[in-house]
């Protein structure tokens, strides 16, 4: 068993219970009656009651017992440094197309720290291979119902998915979906294409497979989202992967397009392909009915129709006819130059207002075609050091790092507006992006 420590308090929100009762930022849980929290779900599932019993250390080391009265559904408005308080539960996989893996060397440790937590997947959607799971986390799962599960597939055909995780635990998957299915749990799924490995007869196997468990009201696979393998020159070089060509994209394209319009047929449809697979092929994205109701957005299943779709419609709203003369740069990475046009050319027909959108691949990574993501502060410094950037750069926040105004390559936002010379305003949806057009 891990140890569980303590879970410290980062945030108490105002006019919350926990701001009432008087805790401090530093203050830790220790126990809610009685019971260490493992992690979030603990910690929600025991606060989930009408009288709690805490045992709580300050930044001292000084132990105090808390007794608190409240409605059942009450939360404490506390917020912590971490969801696990009883450390991550490591990957013990090697996939090729890892991106932990395809990183440089030198960069702080905690971005090569692979996590293969049910935990995080539940709470935040990440991605598990269900690989490392004793038997007692089986039945936490089964227990607190925790459910639906972001579950990385890649093959069901035991023998590709072994090849592809080197995990000899890994030709369990269709068991693994069985359990779920037997317990009435979801997962939702993800198959990383690697060409000539579980690509053609192989994703055709993988897709009706997984098809198959998506019946009944409650379907085991509540949705596919089919994605192509990213790789960067920092890669192993011994990985037997290639790289998605324009070709093999419009293959995919073609093939999965089969499948769902006969999975339309015999009932509902479940998988979705990536909006990289169009970008790469440089062919039309699905019209926004064909998503559903965006099972996968955060997958990129769809996330370039929801923009354009919440632009279209916060610009009738926000965008003026004229504002007082401003000239702006907007970056994005080239795989969306062709997509994005329409919204480049809305906003230049505000009068005084000029923005230029710089779409960018990354020299960083290695890549010819980039999603916006992935770029960083050296590849901004290299493409845009000479340009006349205007009054300044808009610059989407998927580029930094969660919470902090630092790039993927540890330069930070400050070190790359005074080496440009230039102003950055950070946007993190199509409401701050207008709202940098015309303040």
């Amino acid at each position: 068993m891990m140890n569980v420590n303590p879970a410290r308090i980062t945030k108490i929100l105002p006019d919350s219970i926990g701001a009432e009762i008087g805790f401090e930022v530093g203050d830790a849980i220790v126990s809610i009656n009685g019971i260490r929290p493992r992690d979030l779900i603990d910690y929600k599932f025991l606060c989930a009651d009408e009288v709690l019993e805490l045992e709580i250390l300050d930044e001292k080391g000084k132990t105090h017992q808390i007794e608190i009265e409240k409605d059942y559904d009450d939360d404490l408005g506390l917020e912590f440094e971490t969801a696990l308080f009883d450390g991550l539960i490591q990957c013990n996989n090697r996939c090729p197309f890892c991106f932990i893996d395809q990183q440089p060397p030198g960069k702080r440790s905690s971005l090569y720290f692979k996590d293969d937590d049910y935990r995080l997947s539940f709470l935040y959607g990440s991605y598990l291979t269900l690989t490392n799971l004793p038997q007692r986390e089986w039945q936490r799962i089964e227990q607190m119902r925790l459910s639906p599960l972001y579950v990385s597939v890649h093959a069901t055909e035991p023998e590709v998915r072994i090849r592809l995780l080197k995990n000899q635990r890994a030709g369990e998957i269709l068991d693994n979906i069985k359990w779920f299915q037997e317990r009435r749990l979801q997962i939702h799924a993800q198959v990383v294409v690697c060409p000539g490995i579980n690509d053609g007869v192989h994703l055709e196997k993988t897709l009706r497979d997984l098809a198959s468990f998506h019946t009944g009201e409650l379907p085991a696979v509540a949705s596919v989202a089919v994605v192509p393998v990213g790789l960067t020159r920092f890669r192993p070089q011994e990985d037997e992967l290639t790289p998605v060509t324009r070709k093999k994209a419009g293959e995919v394209i073609s093939q999965v397009g089969k499948l769902q319009q006969e999975f339309k047929k015999t009932g509902s449809n479940c998988v979705w392909l990536a909006d990289e697979w169009f970008l790469i092929a440089g062919e039309e994205l699905p019209s926004e009915a064909e998503y559903k109701d965006y099972p996968q957005i955060d997958n990129g299943v769809g996330s370039i129709r929801l923009f354009i779709k919440e632009f279209l419609q916060t610009a009738k709203e926000l965008l003026p006819q004229k504002v007082k003369p401003r000239k702006l740069t907007w970056v994005v990475g080239n795989a969306v130059e062709q997509a994005f046009q329409p919204i480049e050319k809305q906003l230049n027909e505000v009068e005084g207002l000029s923005v230029n959108m710089r779409a960018l691949s990354s020299d960083y990574w290695g890549q010819d075609i980039s999603v916006t993501g992935l770029l960083t502060g050296h590849d901004l410094l290299l493409k845009l050091q000479d340009e006349n950037l205007g009054d300044g750069i808009l610059l989407p926040s998927v580029m930094l790092k969660h919470g902090e105004q630092v790039f993927l390559d540890d330069k930070t936002v400050e070190e790359i507006a005074n080496s440009l010379k230039t102003r950055i305003f950070t946007v993190a949806n199509v409401e701050e992006l207008i709202q940098a057009c015309i303040q």
